[in-house]
């Protein structure tokens, strides 16, 4: 700049003839004079005029041009005096704007060295739009502040962590690690109150292990149920709680400066590692806010804390085994001294048995052979003979046993005598045994169940006798034989004689036939229908009985019928009686001899005149409910979106919906305004008739919110949804009982600008993204439904998404995850869909629609379908 400043001086010198003092152009001026001088010396020349004052006259009158170049040097000077001025004034400007470079370049200079000697709190002078490198050095001290506040609050966490971590590692007994983590937590985040809980799974509950300036007015109890209380609730959810809004008689805090004060704030952080609770700290300030970098300090903090408390508990529960194992392991020795004491006894008694042998052989042989000769007796015997000592162990029992109960001895002797008994027949037993030891001169009889080795229930009569004074028996004796056949024949007679009393007091008129229709069974009941005596119609044939020629035709066809086909057969006719034709309804049913020949046919007539009557009332109802509903199923079908009308909108598109019943509770919803579309997969309260009123009113009611304000955003659409719900359901009234809502997924979106929001009750949104799948779950509250006391309700979020070409958007029901199926009779689950979402990502709409469709089936098979399915499937 200063260079071509001086240039520009020197070029100025050189054309006007002057040095910068001078204020004429005097070399201009000189200059000038050559070109009227020149005129004239060639008018001179040119016209010979004389050379003087005439002369010249003379040249200027017959010349007027030359007045012109007369005036040249007059006006070349006043130009050059214009010219003068000008470029001192650009001089003056120059030399201005060189001095305020310097100057910003001085600030830079100093603002930059500041900055790099670390001085960031230096005031930021007034910096010209025009100085970038000025508004560039600003940003930087800006982006360092922030760096050194974010590395200074991670020092300050990871100071936090080592400082805990430390103490942390000193202490194996839980509760000097809950109060000295506590309190030294309390101290470094800055609160006055707080409490250390520890999670017994045994128990199931939260205990409180310490405290540090706890003093409750109202919730004594240091104990919590999972979901019970801001502790219980924060453990239930494994989710951090922080509330500002403390109810007045909570809690308070007490010292000796403070008195007693109510906190202003509240933060429980469950202790969580590896998806497990282990425990909470809960924590108290007076300020009205406790700080994100709080929070986040013990939300990392937390995971630190419970792998510590496992550990802890890991390594009480491996202590208790260890002195477990070290005290079995001195009963050990004890006993294996006592064993070597007992092997010297047994040396001892070997050697005197090994001489009394000798001398027992001859007996034993002797006795062998009378046993020989008493076994092949027994074995062969109709009964089975066991002896039992005092305190009923089994001590013999006769090889006749394997014939009758098919176990062999041994088998019996290991247990076999009782594990095959009924409850009962081991109370029976017990009892006998009883009454035997306090009587031993009563014998008694009992009879029970059996089940023998082959699985088949046999029955047993046992009699029972007390013979321990007797020397030879030396105890309680049973004999038992197999009364499995005189059972079943008693209970042939027995059901014979219950068959007859039943027939008799039957209102069914029973009649027993042979295939040439002769009589053989007749009850009462066949007097009243017919007119005719039951008793003069036994032993007589078909034909010989004066029943109605039509009653005679059936039974006839009847007999052939079953006589056929050797099966149960049913009819229903009508039958002429007494009091007027009667519907009955008529079994046939073979009955064979041991032969395996058919012998008789048992006819069995109910009369279900009545019964008709009612069923075709029944039918009329359910023809006229069938009619109604069918009616509802058109209207609904009226009021819903097709897929045709949405792909007018979005072509790339699909719904697949299933209702469960011919009215569905689940129903999609469109609704387009301007430039917006809105779409939704509603799922109400219920399935059927009562799901499908519940559904009007939500379709009318949503349709109401959307059109009343399109500057609404998806979030707020939902709380005014909410909201109409539930006052058109009478629920924000005092003492209402109906908890009936909805589930809803609900998008906002902008076809002009491909802007999508979206909100939900209970029902996420998936976003498939280049072959990747992101969820976006909604509130976890329904639409509509009981306020819950004083608890406030959150807004539903809202999320909002800038889409791009070849999105693909789905969101469904919960009658798809929820359906059970496929070989384990599991449920479809949210899992499955996610999966077939990104294995399948390049499947256009139609091609998942197919999809989803035929994965259903196969997966329902047999199934029945449990509730309502809605998928909804949008690609941008």
């Amino acid at each position: 700049m200063e260079i071509n400043h001086k240039r520009g001086i020197q070029i100025r010198k050189l054309l006007l003839g002057y040095g910068t003092e001078s204020k004429f152009p005097t070399g201009l001026v000189i200059l000038s004079l050559i070109f009227p001088l020149a005129t004239w010396m060639i008018e001179f020349i040119i016209n010979n005029y004389e050379l003087n004052i005439h002369g010249i006259v003379e040249m200027h009158r017959n010349n007027s041009l030359l007045f012109i170049f007369d005036l040249n040097p007059l006006l070349l000077g006043f130009f050059g005096y214009k010219a003068e001025s000008w470029l001192e004034n650009l001089e003056k400007s120059y030399e201005e704007e060189l001095d305020d470079k310097k100057s910003i370049i001085q600030r830079n200079a100093y603002f930059a060295k500041q900055i790099g000697e670390g001085k960031l709190d230096i005031e930021e002078a007034a910096i010209d739009e025009q100085d970038l490198l000025g508004r560039s050095l600003i940003r930087m001290k800006n982006n360092l502040l922030k760096t050194s506040q974010k590395e200074s609050e991670r020092s300050w966490i990871t100071a936090g962590k080592d400082k805990i971590a430390t103490i942390l590692r000193l202490h194996n007994d839980l509760d000097e690690l809950a109060y000295d983590t506590l309190v030294n937590l309390i101290d470094y985040i800055k609160v006055v109150q707080g409490a250390f809980y520890i999670y017994d799974e045994e128990e199931n509950i939260i205990e409180n292990k310490a405290t540090y300036a706890y003093n409750r007015r109202k919730y004594e109890n240091q104990q919590f149920k999972i979901g019970e209380g801001l502790v219980g609730q924060a453990a239930f959810e494994m989710d951090i709680i922080y509330r500002k809004e403390i109810p007045e008689d909570y809690l308070s805090i007490t010292s000796g400066l403070l008195k007693e004060q109510k906190p202003n704030s509240i933060l429980v952080v469950p202790l969580i590692t590896d998806e497990k609770l282990q425990g909470v700290l809960e924590f108290a300030s007076l300020e009205k806010d406790i700080s994100e970098l709080t929070i986040n300090f013990l939300t990392e903090l937390s995971d630190v804390i419970a792998r510590t408390l496992f550990n802890l508990k890991v390594n009480k529960r491996t202590e208790k085994l260890l002195r477990d194992s070290q005290e079995m392991t001195e009963e050990l020795k004890e006993n294996e001294e006592e064993l070597r004491q007992n092997a010297e006894e047994m040396r001892a008694t070997h050697e005197e048995l090994e001489r009394s042998n000798s001398k027992l052989e001859q007996q034993i042989t002797e006795v062998e052979n009378a046993q020989k000769r008493l076994h092949s007796l027994l074995e062969n015997a109709s009964e089975v003979i066991s002896i039992y000592d005092q305190e009923l162990n089994l001590k013999y029992i006769s090889p006749s046993v394997t014939n009758i109960y098919g176990f062999t001895v041994e088998e019996m002797m290991d247990g076999k005598d009782m594990d095959r008994l009924t409850a009962r027949g081991t109370r029976d037993l017990q009892n006998m045994f009883k009454k035997l030891l306090d009587d031993p001169s009563e014998t008694i009889v009992i009879q029970y169940t059996y089940m023998n080795k082959d699985g088949k229930k046999i029955y047993l009569e046992t009699t029972g006798r007390n013979l321990l004074e007797d020397e030879a028996i030396a105890g309680i004796i049973l004999n038992s034989q197999d009364i499995t056949e005189r059972k079943r024949a008693e209970k042939e007679e027995r059901m014979k004689s219950k068959m007859q009393a039943l027939s008799e007091n039957s209102p069914d008129m029973i009649i027993r036939l042979n295939e040439e229709g002769q009589f053989f069974y007749a009850n009462p009941i066949v007097k009243i229908f017919t007119g005719v005596d039951n008793k003069t119609i036994v032993t007589k044939k078909l034909h010989e009985v004066e029943f109605k020629e039509d009653i005679k035709n059936f039974f006839s066809e009847a007999i052939k019928d079953t006589v056929k086909s050797t099966q149960k057969q049913n009819y229903e006719t009508v039958f002429p009686t007494n009091f007027g034709d009667r519907i009955m309804q008529v079994s046939t049913i073979p009955e064979f001899n041991e032969e395996g020949e058919l012998e008789t046919i048992l006819f069995v007539a109910h009369d279900i005149t009545e019964q008709k009557k009612i069923e075709n009332e029944i039918k009329e109802k359910n023809k006229n409910i069938t009619e109604s509903i069918n009616y509802a199923e058109r209207i609904q079908k009226s009021l819903l979106p097709s897929t045709v009308h949405i792909q007018e909108f979005v072509p790339k598109s699909f719904i697949f919906y299933k209702p469960r019943d011919v009215v569905s509770g689940d129903f999609p919803w469109f609704f387009q305004k301007e430039e917006y579309i809105y779409i939704a997969a509603v799922d109400c309260t219920g399935h059927g008739v009562p799901g499908a009123l519940l559904s009007f009113i939500g379709y009318f009611i949503l349709n109401n919110v959307v059109d009343h304000d399109k500057e609404m955003n998806a979030g707020q659409i939902l709380d005014k949804f909410h909201l109409g719900v539930r006052s058109a359901l009478r629920q924000d009234k005092a003492g209402a009982n109906a908890r009936d809502g909805m589930d809803i997924a609900f998008c906002k979106i902008n076809l002009k600008t491909n802007q999508l929001q979206y909100a939900g009750a209970h029902r996420p949104l998936y976003l498939v993204r280049n072959k990747e799948l992101t969820e976006y779950k909604g509130n976890r509250k329904a639409i509509g439904g009981i306020p819950l006391g004083k608890k406030p309700e959150k807004d539903f979020k809202n999320y909002v998404l800038d889409m791009q070409k070849g999105d693909k958007i789905f969101f469904f029901s919960d009658g798809l995850p929820d359906q059970v199926g496929g070989p384990d009779k599991r449920k479809y689950q949210s899992k499955r869909i996610r999966e077939a979402l990104v294995d399948n990502a390049d499947y256009s709409m139609a091609k998942f629609n197919e999809y989803f469709e035929k994965d259903f089936q196969k997966w329902k098979g047999d199934n029945k379908q449990i509730d309502d399915v809605l998928l909804i499937g949008i690609e941008f």
